[in-house]
């Protein structure tokens, strides 16, 4: 294997094998099997091999048939969300409690974000959906604060799920299912004095939650695409501190935190950043290069580091870095709906 050069067809193997058969160390991911379903279709898509390895009307069928559904209107504002299940065990039938209530099966925000990103990349008409049940009830998901929950009950509250949401609406076409004022409100608090952001007021800056809180305010308008290359006077994030924070690590990667090592996802998180501000430039990309291209696996796909086995997570978010970096033979990345830009714009 030739670690100097990105090695496509063995990415697009990898994929294929995920696609037919999850190994057994995914077992206990079972109920997050739509967001693994979520890294093979869309990474298939962005090495332009989706329409020959991929049956998509039977993906649709599968995602659309985990979609939960309220018996009556009246049901919508029961404080439930109506959103996709993660896998087929999350709609096990209710047990009882020890109240002797019942314990439903619930959907998520996640989940529900990965579906309709899968149905976007098999070509899916997301105006056959059953939006207003998503929409009505996702309402109830978010906090006085601005915040969302990912499930009615019991979690936390963080700007994974306010970027969940975002997007939600975003695809659907109709921000009726949050209140984007709030939102903005929570996701401003959330900048550290560092420049990034944390998951929550007050935490420790992340790339992840950095992605999260930019890009679900570029989704719901409030800030301009590129900010940085049309000279806008001011902006509602301190852009200059946020670039300062975004800087590469000395071996050519991104870390996730400062005095982290580098790691594979946080040339997606980061460097996508950076793109939706206008700041690629300043992405060193022979370095960046230098450092994803010992991650690849003689087997195909991604690890966290050099060295280690492959993993999904990982193996998808290196070639959506790669297709940042334009790699040839990469179709180019929707970086604010992490699917391709065909996938994104419908076409």
């Amino acid at each position: 294997m030739d670690l100097e050069l990105f090695e496509r067809d063995r990415h697009v193997t990898f994929l294929q094998m995920m696609y037919q058969l999850l190994p057994s160390p995914y077992q206990s991911q079972e109920i997050n099997r739509l967001t693994l379903a979520y890294f093979v279709i869309s990474g298939l898509d962005l090495l332009n091999s989706l329409d020959r390895l991929v049956d998509k009307d039977e993906v649709a069928t599968w995602v659309l048939s985990l979609q939960a559904h309220p018996r009556s209107t009246a049901e919508l504002n029961n404080g439930q969300f109506y959103g996709f299940h993660g896998s087929r065990a999350a709609q096990f039938p209710p047990e009882n409690n020890d109240n002797g209530a019942l314990n439903p099966s619930v959907s998520n925000l996640a989940s529900t974000y990965c579906a309709l990103a899968l149905l976007k990349i098999v070509g899916y008409n997301l105006s056959s959906i059953d939006s207003e049940s998503i929409l009505t009830s996702m309402r109830n998901l978010q906090q006085p604060d601005g915040s969302f929950m990912p499930i009615h009950t019991g979690a936390e509250t963080d700007l994974r799920f306010v970027y969940c949401a975002a997007a939600i609406c975003h695809m659907l076409g109709n921000w009726s299912g949050m209140d984007k004022e709030k939102a903005k409100e929570y996701i401003l608090k959330c900048q550290s004095y560092d420049g990034g952001f944390g998951l929550i007021p007050g935490s420790e800056s992340h790339g992840g939650a950095t992605y999260c809180g930019v890009t679900s305010l570029r989704l719901m308008g409030f800030i301009e695409d590129e900010i940085l290359s049309k000279n806008a006077p001011s902006s509602i994030i301190d852009v200059p501190l946020l670039l300062d924070w975004c800087v590469q690590a000395a071996d050519g990667g991104f870390q996730g935190r400062p005095n982290k090592p580098s790691d594979t996802c946080y040339a997606f998180w980061i460097a996508s950043v950076l793109k939706i501000l206008g700041g690629h430039k300043f992405i060193d990309k022979k370095a960046l290069h230098g450092f994803l291209l010992p991650c690849q696996s003689e087997y195909g796909g991604f690890s966290k580091f050099p060295g280690q086995l492959p993993d999904l997570y990982h193996s998808y978010y290196g070639l959506t870095a790669f297709s940042l970096l334009e790699e040839p033979g990469l179709n180019p990345l929707c970086v604010e709906l992490g699917m391709t830009a065909i996938a994104a714009m419908g076409i």
